[in-house]
């Protein structure tokens, strides 16, 4: 009793430290599995002719869903640019979630539709279609407009997919741009798949802030003006090119970005479809999925695809990024407490074993350990029992180690995508890791506190997401 006692009493007194080394462990060891996967996925894909999935005749028929709410400050770009995409055989399903604005209005005229008799299935439960529209005009003919009661994002998708007729299904968001070539990347693991079945691809996400768009295309590449915008390219870039390529690496990908993800229609299905009862449905299908296909003793692949496949329109304000992330750890929660089951479960290999259990330290409780660690810092300040050299020592190791993985994930993105022509784009971005410390990161932390308490009481709206539109950049 008296060496239990001994071994919790050095865990409570060195604890900070503790926790300090197991985070920079973690994040090194998953740089190094992302460096390893990247170089690999690099020298793999050099030489490959996209060309030839646009030929062939295996190809699998595509469906690509894009659930639309009160978007008409973009809406007529972004359908131009989903029309545009370089594949042979898929077609656009834009799901008009009860607007109250004229985003139908603009889709009818523009693209010349109308009501037609359209025969599908209520596989998924969703809310009441009111119609499904067609262009009279051919060269519209990829485009399917289906016109429903408000259900949310979740409840659109299952919409989409009862009315999709493909083998696979693009979920993106109606306001995101994707590249012209993205679906070409994503199709091709299911392609190759042989021993395993994959279900599910994703790729790495960009800010679209500050860039030169035209037409629904970017055209110019720019770091966002707005600093809360600049810190989240350096937060995306360090999410997207070296954590999720090293757990697409280890098995243990819990998450495909509700951007831009490809998925096995039939699979998503028989799993139930998008779940609607909570605010992080992207994350919450691609768990049930997994675990669909390993309760069934299905072999399976989720792939992570390190190229820059679609942009996106992030917060650029203080209020809006609240929101936004208090609904991430409202969906994380939610998620984790579902698919509780999944801990240290070895039937599920990786993905209960090393996947879930990182989420739940790393993603979900990380920010409560710190914002408690940092009330227990002001207890010991005024008590006058802080350890000034110590702390001073552990948070400039702190300090430097986040700043040191920040340049390094952009040297990484340099020296393999280079996204960013200009150097001085570059020289900003690395200023803004010196910043993101102090500034950024405190304020991300007090969100997913703010997160936490919305969920304890009760608040589980979406949150409006108010954004400035590309129109005019």
């Amino acid at each position: 009793m008296k060496e239990v006692l001994d071994i919790l009493r050095f865990f409570a007194l060195h604890a900070v430290f503790i926790i300090t080394a197991m985070v920079f462990t973690t994040y090194l060891m998953l740089t190094i599995f992302s460096a390893v996967s990247l170089r690999k996925y690099l020298r793999k894909n050099s030489y490959v002719d996209y060309n030839s999935i646009v030929a062939s005749p295996l190809a699998p028929t595509l469906s690509v869903i894009a659930p639309a709410y009160n978007e008409s400050r973009t809406i007529i770009d972004n359908i131009r640019t989903l029309l545009s995409l370089y594949y042979n055989n898929y077609e656009v399903i834009v799901v008009n979630d009860g607007s109250s604005d004229d985003s139908m209005e603009q889709m009818v005229k523009t693209y010349e539709l109308e009501k037609v008799n359209y025969y599908f299935d209520y596989r998924l439960p969703c809310k009441r279609i009111r119609g499904v529209y067609k262009s009279q005009n051919r060269s519209f003919k990829r485009l399917t407009v289906i016109d429903k009661v408000n259900g949310g994002k979740a409840d659109s998708l299952n919409a989409g997919l009862n009315v999709s007729k493909n083998e696979l299904v693009v979920s993106i968001d109606a306001d995101s741009i994707m590249e012209p070539d993205a679906l070409l990347k994503m199709v091709k693991p299911f392609m190759e798949a042989k021993d395993k079945r994959v279900i599910g691809t994703g790729g790495v996400i960009r800010i679209a802030n500050s860039c030169e768009i035209s037409g629904g295309h970017i055209k110019k590449v720019h770091l966002p003006r707005n600093f809360l915008a600049r810190a989240q390219v350096m937060e995306y870039t360090r999410a997207f090119l070296m954590g999720r390529m090293a757990w697409s690496e280890l098995d243990g990908l819990l998450l495909i970005s509700g951007a831009l993800g490809m998925f096995d229609r039939e699979i998503v299905i028989q799993s139930g479809g998008y779940k609607t009862d909570t605010v992080g449905e992207d994350m919450e299908l691609v768990v049930r999925i997994r675990r669909y296909m390993s309760d069934h003793n299905l072999s399976y692949d989720v792939v992570y695809i390190p190229d820059p496949l679609c942009w996106t329109e992030v917060p650029s304000s203080v209020k809006v990024l609240a929101r936004q992330r208090s609904r991430w750890t409202r969906g994380t929660l939610e998620t984790l407490i579902t698919h509780r089951k999944l801990l240290f479960n070895r039937k599920y290999g990786k993905l209960g074993l090393l996947g879930y259990p990182y989420w739940l330290m790393f993603e979900y409780l990380a920010p409560i350990i710190e914002f408690l660690g940092i009330l227990w810092f002001i207890f010991l300040a005024i008590s006058g029992k802080l350890n000034w050299p110590f702390f001073i020592l552990l948070s400039g190791f702190v300090y430097f180690f986040a700043v040191s993985l920040s340049i390094w994930s952009v040297l990484f993105e340099e020296v393999t995508f280079h996204k960013y022509e200009r150097r001085r784009d570059v020289m900003r971005l690395i200023g803004t890791a010196f910043l993101e410390p102090l500034f950024y990161h405190p304020l991300v932390m007090l969100m997913s506190i703010k997160g936490n308490l919305d969920k304890i009481f009760r608040k589980n709206s979406w949150g409006k997401m108010d954004r400035k539109g590309f129109a005019k950049t």
